[in-house]
């Protein structure tokens, strides 16, 4: 995510909200930020919203998400609203909505449904450099 320059800007219980600003190494041939930036941002916001209603000691993977994208996605910036709709002990699903700010304006450019699954007594794999 630090390659992309995704930043959390809100993390509760149950919902998490990540953005990134435009970057042209973040586009598509038309000049709109990628499908697949829309779709990481979507499924990294789902983890850790399903991730904040899982028990101490436990980790996160994305099992299945399906995401419809909704608009062009351009402007100064992209963000992801991820809230759990159905929090459960090994499966958590999860919405996220993806939103472009252009102008002052925001755009609803995405939307996922994303199945998270709760991994008990595993720590996560630390990064390799």
């Amino acid at each position: 995510m630090k390659k992309l320059g995704v930043e959390l800007t809100a993390l509760g219980h149950g919902s998490c909200e990540l953005s990134v600003p435009f970057d042209v190494t973040l586009t598509q041939q038309h000049g709109f930020f990628h499908a697949g930036v829309a779709a990481t941002l979507a499924d990294n916001a789902a983890g850790y919203a399903g991730y904040s209603v899982m028990p101490e000691g436990s980790t996160v993977l994305t099992t299945e998400f399906k995401i419809n994208l909704l608009a062009p996605a351009r402007g100064e910036a992209m963000r992801a609203c991820a809230e759990v709709i159905k929090p459960g002990r090994t499966l958590v699903i999860v919405r996220s909505d993806v939103y472009c700010r252009a102008g002052g304006k925001e755009t609803h450019v995405a939307t996922a449904l994303v199945t998270t699954m709760c991994l008990l007594d595993r720590g996560d794999a630390k990064a390799r450099s």
